[in-house]
């Protein structure tokens, strides 16, 4: 049976762009271009712990904490390097700030494979769409910067809402928007509880991105897996 939808959301980082290059890499490039020389793993580890802990201790951000997400960021990226051994604090100011605007720009983010032509089509197609992301305010640049943000009616980031999912209200937020019942939309995105379970609880459709060989996750219906961006008009149009 036709699913009847009427509104598409999509997650970003991960299902429609992604990093060109680790984070380690990007970071020690510009470590370089500042004259301290850093390894790339050391960075790319370092970067994984202090993201960790500091999303565990300011969660979205650090919304509820009264912090801007800039700092949020910038504070990750000092710390990043204080771990893989620079001391230099007037260094760490600068490379952080640099690297905040750095990845605003299309320059650290590609798309993936069929986003292009599946944005689109589902638009041809009369879909209405949104965003729905746990991100911070830089979303809006990424998206314009890398030619996708005229695909979308609304880009809702964790950040703004003020919920980051699994939180259903994010979601409740983009029902609004869409003026659509629950019924009537889908999510798409790459991350089981996150995207998958969390649209479902919210009453929508949604849509599992997991490219063939990823690891085993938790069992989903084969209809609801994407192994590629491509794949999604078959599965709404059965």
């Amino acid at each position: 049976a036709m699913l009847r939808l009427r509104l598409l959301t999509w997650d970003v980082k991960d299902t429609l762009l992604r990093l060109r290059q680790p984070v380690g890499q990007s970071y020690a490039a510009e470590a370089r271009a500042h004259g301290l020389q850093v390894q790339p793993e050391a960075l790319g580890r370092s970067f994984r712990e202090v993201y960790r802990a500091q999303s565990r201790r300011f969660p979205n951000y650090g919304h509820d904490q009264g912090l801007s997400s800039r700092q949020w960021w910038l504070d990750v990226v000092k710390q990043s390097f204080r771990l893989s051994g620079v001391q230099d604090e007037a260094a760490l100011t600068k490379l952080a700030e640099k690297l905040y605007g750095d990845y605003c720009s299309s320059h650290n983010w590609e798309m993936l494979p069929g986003a292009a032509e599946t944005l689109s089509q589902c638009r041809q197609l009369g879909f209405r769409m949104g965003v729905v992301s746990n991100f911070d305010s830089r979303l809006e640049a990424i998206l314009s910067q890398c030619n996708l943000r005229h695909h979308f009616e609304f880009v809702l980031t964790s950040e703004a809402v003020g919920f980051a999912k699994p939180d259903g209200r994010i979601f409740e937020q983009a029902l609004l928007l869409g003026g659509v019942r629950p019924e009537q939309a889908a999510h798409i995105g790459d991350d089981y509880s996150r995207d998958y379970r969390a649209a479902r609880a919210a009453g929508m459709h949604s849509f599992l991105l997991r490219a063939a060989g990823q690891g085993k996750g938790p069992e989903v219906p084969p209809e609801h897996v994407l192994p590629t961006l491509s794949h999604l008009l078959a599965r709404i149009e059965k």
